[in-house]
């Protein structure tokens, strides 16, 4: 049993350097772990590592009672870590440092920092599913903008058996530097040596403070998200915001916006210019860039880069 858990620790090593070692791998990965998103890091890792192909991954128990689809006894299957809390380290060690470069970390591009310097003098009011926190980074007012589907910043109980969320910068710093990565003027940069550890301690897991539940990061990805207090207050003032504003001159301006979640920003905006007499909408969407006929004599729709296109304005 040993040496079979060894195996399995080998192949999900060499799979994580795999997938990140080039922009095809990674996306190769992504397009196996999201027919089976149901199932941990680890075990996606996994999964991919031996039947890539793979769009329906469940214990041979649920396959056979049901399903009713019968899998004889000693069928080939997939190996996956049947430990849990060592799957929870495996998870964890990926996850804090993704929410390490994209939380704690400045965006590449002076993308927001353009667009801040566009609206700073004007009464703006930002409504994003970004959840990165690049808008207040760059300098956006925290009180002008509601972050809609969470933030990366905060975990919450993943049962959820209350309604609080807690910033988790410093869990998540001491979570990257146990795998012996280094910390240099806020960029994550390897030890000299190279060798990083694909796990974190279990003392660095974190756990609900009430029940005892592993913590999520506070995302909208199911019907477990918390919104918490400060997640209203933000719903209110920016509702508050539109009602002030509805009978004055209003520029809806959307970046960038796909059709994942159109129902938050894009489908209301679109509403809205075509009630509010005064409104008009901007919409600069590569690839995406289409107003409604209903709205047309009051939008401006551009096919280009965001980035391109605020460092002209």
């Amino acid at each position: 049993m040993a040496r079979k858990y060894d195996l399995i620790s080998e192949l999900y090593n060499r799979t994580c350097k795999t997938v990140v070692s080039n922009p095809q791998n990674w996306q190769a990965f992504l397009a196996s772990a999201c027919r089976n998103y149901k199932l941990r890091y680890d075990e996606q890792l996994l999964v991919y590592a031996q039947r890539p192909d793979a769009t329906a991954v469940l214990e041979i128990e649920q396959w056979n009672k049901i399903f009713g689809r019968w899998v004889n006894r000693g069928a080939r299957g997939i190996a996956v870590f049947a430990d849990e809390n060592r799957s929870r380290q495996r998870l964890t060690h990926y996850w804090c440092r993704y929410i390490y470069i994209n939380r704690y970390t400045d965006a590449p591009k002076p993308v927001y920092q353009n667009l801040h310097d566009l609206v700073k003098e004007k009464d703006y009011f930002v409504l994003t599913t970004n959840v990165d926190h690049c808008f207040q980074k760059s300098g956006f007012d925290k009180n002008r903008i509601f972050y809609t589907q969470g933030d990366y910043g905060l975990f919450q109980c993943s049962e959820p058996c209350h309604k609080e969320t807690y910033d988790n910068e410093e869990a998540i710093k001491k979570m990257v530097l146990s795998q012996g990565f280094q910390i240099k003027d806020g960029e994550l940069q390897k030890p000299e040596d190279g060798e990083i550890k694909l796990t974190v301690p279990t003392g660095l897991i974190p756990y609900c403070p009430h029940c005892g539940k592993p913590m999520s990061m506070n995302l909208r990805s199911d019907q477990t998200f918390v919104e918490d207090d400060g997640w209203h207050q933000a719903a209110e003032r920016y509702e508050k915001f539109i009602q002030d504003h509805k009978k004055q001159k209003i520029v809806f301006l959307e970046l960038g916006v796909g059709y994942n979640t159109p129902g938050i920003i894009k489908y209301p905006f679109w509403q809205m210019t075509n009630k509010f007499q005064h409104a008009f909408y901007v919409c600069l969407n590569r690839g995406e860039a289409y107003a409604p006929d209903e709205i047309r004599r009051k939008s401006v729709c551009m096919n280009e880069d965001i980035g391109e296109v605020l460092k002209e304005l």
